[in-house]
């Protein structure tokens, strides 16, 4: 059990630490969703409390925030997509620019993630 301890005090230490690091809000966002079964790449640029249709998907982006001092650091935005017909959510939370499989979209045709924020 002692082994655990620093392992653990410094896993905390970090979270502690990153969680106090100041972000920007961006202007909006730049995303790029990739339709599966054709290939299609497309950047969707959206500015913060704005929409757009991608295929049958409804992408809505709430913010899009960046580390503060570091405007082309890791970007996160919160985005909400859902289906065009139906209005199914298929994704509701904070997706990252540098790690897209964390929080993903899950969809058998479309991929949607975050490039950057726009300043």
């Amino acid at each position: 059990m002692k082994r655990l301890w620093p392992g653990f005090a410094l896993g905390v230490f970090a979270t502690v630490a990153g969680a106090q690091e100041p972000a920007s809000v961006g202007s909006g966002a730049v995303l790029r969703g990739l339709d599966k079964i054709n290939g299609q790449v497309i950047d969707i640029d959206l500015a913060n409390g704005e929409g757009a249709d991608f295929g049958s998907l409804r992408i809505d982006l709430a913010q899009c925030r960046y580390p503060e001092g570091n405007p082309a650091g890791d970007a996160y935005a919160f985005l909400t997509i859902r289906e065009q017909v139906g209005g199914q959510e298929l994704f509701s939370g904070w997706m990252l620019a540098s790690s897209p499989a964390l929080n993903a979209l899950e969809h058998p045709r479309y991929d949607v993630w975050v490039l950057r924020c726009k300043i």
